[in-house]
């Protein structure tokens, strides 16, 4: 059972994400520069739901878990099963304590590694993401640079079009195959929710859903 304290000084970011075959926690103190992140990276497995939370209670200490300023998480595509059982967590936890739940998609958290390492670096430049389905397709998502610095830690990328399903995908601008690295996800999600928390944006746990694209849009 999770604990519901409320305390003034909550100072942590909680990242939670998961890709197609392991999941993991990563957060960030808010008042503490000095400090860097920490992470807990597991392999997925049957009987996540039970221990998504062990892992979690085991990555957190009571004083940490009560100090929780906001939660960072992916929302898919990936692991489907695994992304609700996050999202159904995070969403718990957030309505708990009473703090904001930021929601990324998984290809929304990766493009920017995948930017730098196709040097897509031009401002307004487009670029596709897409992972191709066994049977069903493909999911691909789109983006843009709108502001660009040529030091990586200030390329920012706009999620254009959220991942979606597509019988069939024509390439009209760059496109790169999805390409997880969970721990510079994880570090993605508390950056941006850095920001988020640094420019006053709250995000109420009700609007947070997992991606599960079922209908093609062509």
């Amino acid at each position: 059972m999770l604990p519901t304290k409320n305390i003034d000084n909550k100072k942590f970011i909680l990242a939670i994400h998961n890709t197609n075959d392991h999941f993991g926690f990563g957060y960030k103190d808010l008042k503490n520069n000095t400090i860097k992140e920490f992470f807990s990276i597991k392999k997925l497995d049957k009987d996540l739901s039970r221990n998504l939370i062990s892992t979690l209670a085991e990555f957190l200490n009571q004083k940490r878990f009560d100090s929780i300023a906001r939660i960072s998480i992916s929302i898919g595509p990936s692991n489907f099963n695994a992304s609700r059982q996050i999202v159904v967590c995070a969403r718990a936890i957030s309505q708990q304590l009473n703090c904001s739940l930021d929601k990324y998609s998984s290809f929304k958290i990766m493009a920017k590694r995948i930017a730098i390492k196709n040097e897509i670096l031009d401002n307004n430049q487009y670029f596709w993401i897409s992972k191709r389905l066994k049977t069903r397709g493909y999911i691909a998502g789109k983006y843009r640079i709108n502001y660009i610095n040529k030091i990586n830690t200030n390329l920012c990328i706009e999620e254009v079009i959220s991942p979606k399903l597509y019988k069939e995908f024509i390439k009209k601008e760059a496109s790169f195959e999805a390409e997880y690295d969970i721990e510079d996800e994880l570090k993605q999600l508390l950056e941006l929710s850095t920001k988020n928390h640094e420019n006053l944006i709250q995000n109420h746990w009700s609007n947070v859903l997992p991606i599960y694209p079922i209908e093609p849009v062509n």
